[in-house]
């Protein structure tokens, strides 16, 4: 930055400016976050009524070089280093990169997944492109965070569990905020599903 362009300003000014600029730029961009055993988060997974009361708590057992393991709801839960969820009591993953570390805003990226619905008995692959989209505010039950907004287009195709073929695009909108090391919200639209939205509820430490 040239301060030539604006002679007027005061020394004071300047600063404040230069302090604002820094801020900022350090907002649009976050390297991978550290994870420690213990670390709990609860969600909430609502439908069509929002709610609050959380029904879904992930907590860390360990961190290894490549992934992360610990529960859900007392299950196996192992995660990627960046986040993806590998297995849950629901589902079986091959590769979900919906994060993609250092994250800044205006990133883009594709992936491919193989995904195996556990309930449904479902299975198939999926084609992803994701934009980060912007950084902002956003409220969720655990409170107020700024969070990068991310949002996915992922065509699916496979063979239900009742043997229906599965062709289908579905939409997902969520956000990433560094101070809560989650996702901390996310919408998705998916056609066999239907509408779901999930929220963080509560983060800390497992007592």
């Amino acid at each position: 930055m040239t301060w030539g362009r604006i002679p007027w300003a005061p020394t004071s000014c300047r600063i404040a400016l230069c302090i604002a600029i820094a801020a900022d730029a350090s907002a649009q961009a976050v390297e991978r976050p550290e994870l420690k055993s213990g670390d709990r988060w609860s969600f909430v997974v609502w439908y069509t009524q929002p709610a609050t009361i959380p029904n879904r708590e992930w907590i860390v057992e360990t961190v290894a070089a490549d992934r992360i393991t610990g529960t859900e709801n007392g299950e196996p839960l192992v995660l990627t280093r960046d986040l993806g969820v590998l297995e849950s009591p629901r589902n079986i993953e091959s590769n979900p990169k919906w994060l993609r570390f250092p994250l800044a805003v205006g990133d883009r990226w594709s992936f491919e997944d193989n995904f195996y619905v556990k309930y449904k008995n479902s299975r198939g692959s999926i084609r992803a492109e994701v934009a980060v989209v912007g950084y902002e505010k956003v409220r969720v039950p655990a409170g107020e965070f700024d969070a990068f907004k991310l949002e996915a287009s992922a065509q699916m195709g496979g063979i239900s569990g009742i043997g229906s073929t599965i062709d289908a695009e579905a939409k997902h909108t969520y956000w990433y905020a560094p101070e809560a090391r989650a996702i901390v919200k996310w919408e998705a639209r998916n056609p066999y599903l239907g509408p779901s939205t999930t929220e963080l509820v509560e983060r800390g430490r497992k007592p």
